[in-house]
């Protein structure tokens, strides 16, 4: 989840879909509220802890904080020198994890094809979306945190992608690579606040409407997929608060235009090949779920 995260275009919660441990993580989170004093007085913190799934989250979050800092540099390094393979392997990510999804439907009514469409609807307005410029104050971090973190537990909307459109995708990625303390404290507390109000949101409308918002969660995955081709050309560029030079609006290519257009090599025998170990990499998780 944690490497998935950092990059801008693939959710951490597809990931957690994947491999069968979104309802736990939903159900564990929405354990965490004022409800817990009540727990905590009656079976101790022992009990309080096994209520919440503590185990469980301490393990997750920690895999995903520990992805975050050791994966941060290598994937920014993979975004820029090999673009191409890394988009195509997250392309065929989402793309199988349409299907896995979309098997967990039991019916196919009027609604849940309205709550797919307005699902697509949604993610490709956010895509098309021009980016804004937030200065990274005290108050900015928090909220982008407290934003960024619902979309990350969300399959098919990127948080590092909503951090991206706010202008604080290369801040909070500078301060992970920097370690930058004070920065990462701002941003983890608007997470824990954003991720402990959306999580009750999400787990009620799971329990009450599970298929139609199984169909708008395939929609947010398929409203995503032009974001994540791999073959793109760059229109504009910007720079960013670290002085670098970053493409700003991007237009989609066939591969065969790519290499016209680019002069670069599309690569596609590659990028077929990263696309097919996706979709065989998250067969053989949801194979490894089943048998436990």
């Amino acid at each position: 989840m944690g490497a998935a995260d950092v990059v801008p275009g693939v959710s951490g919660g597809t990931i957690a879909f994947i491999t069968g441990i979104y309802d736990t993580l939903l159900e564990s989170i929405r354990r965490v509220n004022p409800s817990l004093i009540q727990v905590i007085r009656e079976r101790g913190l022992k009990g309080a802890f096994e209520h919440i799934n503590g185990l469980f989250l301490l393990s997750l979050f920690a895999g995903i904080f520990t992805s975050l800092l050791t994966l941060a540099k290598l994937l920014s390094w993979l975004l820029v020198t090999h673009p191409v393979p890394l988009w195509s392997f997250f392309f065929g990510l989402i793309l199988v994890s349409v299907w896995h999804i979309m098997r967990q439907v039991h019916s196919f009514s009027l609604s849940r094809w309205l709550s797919l469409a307005l699902g697509v609807a949604l993610a490709y307005a956010i895509t098309v979306l021009n980016p804004l410029h937030l200065e990274p104050t005290a108050i900015n971090i928090m909220l982008s945190g407290a934003i960024a973190i619902c979309a990350m537990i969300l399959p098919g909307i990127s948080g590092s992608f909503i951090l991206l459109l706010i202008g604080m995708y290369s801040p909070v990625l500078g301060a992970l690579k920097g370690l930058d303390i004070g920065f990462l404290i701002l941003f983890m507390g608007g997470c824990l606040c954003g991720l402990l109000s959306f999580s009750h949101l999400l787990s009620w409308l799971l329990k009450r409407f599970r298929d139609v918002t199984f169909m708008f969660l395939v929609g947010l995955m398929v409203g995503t997929l032009p974001k994540i081709w791999p073959w793109k050309q760059t229109l504009t560029w910007r720079v960013n608060s670290s002085g670098e030079q970053v493409p700003l609006l991007q237009h989609n290519l066939l591969p065969h235009n790519f290499e016209l257009i680019t002069g670069a090599s599309s690569q596609l025998v590659v990028a077929i090949v990263m696309m097919l170990l996706a979709i065989g990499l998250v067969l053989a998780l949801e194979k490894f779920a089943e048998d436990k």
